[in-house]
């Protein structure tokens, strides 16, 4: 019996086999915060065939080992998720933002009067930092704490402060995944010009791991932490 079917949902689908993630990437999918969406309804909206994405998943699904690398995220305690969080991805974000910020600078005052994207690039990619890093403030400053408070003391009243801002962390997941399509947009999927220097390929290249890394976060968040503690509070 195959374990997947048109009617599971993306972000269901991810939770359970991480390299499923590869798949919906390819076809752009949304599988962070389209999670929600069945794979027959995210088939519809990218007008491909569900059958054709389902064998590709049930396929790969055979050809792979489920269990490498695999975190079996029901078995771990919030408190867990959100420091795997903090630790692997708001960590990558606080070094690789700046650290990107001079070299988009650099490709847009030397290519941009030829490569007229690079000025939407640059502009973007500065709303992208501002809007990621709020976001890891308020993260780290008020919501996390609040969920480990919760782990710890597992009231009605703490589960009711563990999801006060849940909605709003949610937009803004939304906001950052709609910078990220614009960006590969306007960068025509990351696709590099004729004789682009080395500094645009890193660019490009490092744009385009920070989308996956992003959507990988986004994930764990919308779909894991933020799910399991909604449906504490239904």
């Amino acid at each position: 019996m195959s374990p997947f079917t048109i009617d599971n949902k993306v972000g269901e689908v991810v939770t359970v086999f991480p390299k499923a993630s590869d798949i919906f990437k390819s076809n752009r999918i949304d599988f962070c915060c389209g999670g929600n969406l069945t794979i027959k309804e995210a088939a519809a909206k990218q007008m491909i065939s569900a059958e054709q994405l389902i064998t590709q998943l049930n396929m790969l699904y055979r050809q792979s080992n489920p269990n490498k690398d695999y975190i079996n995220w029901k078995e771990k305690s919030f408190s867990h998720i959100v420091h795997y969080i903090e630790e692997t991805h708001h960590q990558y974000l606080k070094e690789e933002l700046p650290q990107l910020t001079p070299y988009i600078t650099k490709i847009y005052k030397v290519h941009g009067n030829k490569h007229h994207q690079l000025e939407k690039v640059k502009t973007l990619f500065q709303q992208l930092k501002t809007e990621l890093l709020e976001h890891l403030m308020l993260e780290e400053n008020t919501q996390f704490p609040l969920i480990e408070e919760y782990d710890r003391h597992p009231t009605h009243e703490t589960l009711e402060r563990a999801v006060s801002q849940l909605d709003r962390l949610e937009k803004d997941h939304q906001n950052v995944g709609n910078i990220l399509k614009e960006l590969r947009k306007v960068t025509n999927n990351y696709h590099l010009p004729e004789g682009a220097c080395r500094t645009f390929q890193l660019v490009y290249k490092r744009l385009e791991h920070l989308e996956e890394d992003t959507l990988s976060h986004i994930h764990i968040e919308n779909n894991i932490l933020f799910k399991r503690l909604f449906n504490l509070y239904a």
